[in-house]
């Protein structure tokens, strides 16, 4: 003997499905991490904006990183813009968005700082302003960081996000590998440190240089790091590569990094590293 009828109950009789739920839902409030895959709300990214699941670093803005590294900071050249050396279409359109997005005038933010009382020259890097990319003005601003480190005897402590060198300046913009390269050869000659910390995405000519070039090299969870991108790689190696080739798990396992460390736990790392340098350096004379 049947005792319900299927068609009857709650569900069928008094429930209807609200087809246009969705467009009630605010934009933004569920989030998706883009590595797990994880669906959250939006609030439990929290203040270092890290997924709950993963510790994936979602991407932010230069200043917001500023909220929770460091006790004080001085911002150096703040107002050099670049010339548009190419004259390329629509160029300038494209960087008064980028300023207007992040407050910055070029794709990294320069200064320095004071970490839990050691004093350091700081760069952090926007892939807010056009994905991080490197032009002219990316690559005078990061080599004046270190020769004013240097000049000051400082370390340096630089964050990469890149999407690589900016097509919209062309063969100026590949110059300033060497540029940089160069200045942080002469900050080591002197003695001093270099920490570089991946964030994603770190690749392109960014990867081939300087954000290699570290004493010592940390990465964030789940960080994409790599020189060319995944679609390249398939296409001229003809392989299908791994979802997780250039994630920066892969990248420590084959050695090019020496440390992965959570937003949470960034500050009190860098002030540990920072410290144990400058006792080192004053016990050595």
């Amino acid at each position: 003997m049947q005792l319900f009828n299927e068609l009857k109950t709650l569900g069928y009789k008094h429930i209807k499905a609200d087809k246009k739920a969705n467009e009630k839902i605010p934009s933004g409030i569920w989030l998706a991490c883009p590595k797990c895959h994880q669906s959250f709300y939006h609030k439990d990214l929290g203040l270092y904006q890290v997924c709950p699941n993963c510790e994936y670093g979602f991407r932010i803005k230069a200043r917001e990183r500023l909220a929770w590294l460091v006790d004080e900071f001085n911002e150096d050249d703040a107002a050099l813009k670049t010339k548009d050396p190419l004259d390329f279409p629509d160029y300038d359109k494209k960087l008064e968005k980028a300023r207007q997005n992040t407050g910055l005038n070029d794709s990294v933010l320069t200064g320095t700082a004071k970490i839990a009382g050691e004093l350091l020259s700081l760069g952090i890097m926007d892939p807010n302003f056009i994905m991080g990319s490197m032009g002219t003005i990316t690559g005078e601003k990061i080599t004046r960081l270190f020769k004013r480190a240097t000049r000051k005897n400082l370390p340096v402590v630089l964050f990469t996000a890149s999407g690589g060198a900016r097509m919209q300046e062309g063969i100026f913009s590949l110059m300033q590998m060497a540029k940089i390269s160069q200045a942080v050869q002469e900050h080591s000659h002197a003695g001093l440190l270099y920490i570089t910390v991946l964030t994603d995405p770190t690749t392109g000519g960014v990867t081939a240089s300087f954000a290699m070039q570290g004493d010592i090299i940390l990465a964030e969870p789940r960080a994409l790091v790599g020189f060319a991108g995944k679609r390249v790689i398939e296409q001229t190696t003809h392989q299908k590569v791994p979802n997780e080739l250039q994630d920066a798990e892969t990248v420590l396992d084959h050695g090019f990094i020496d440390a992965i460390v959570p937003r949470k736990e960034m500050k009190k790392k860098l002030a540990w590293l920072l410290k144990f340098h400058n006792e080192g350096t004053v016990a050595n004379g």
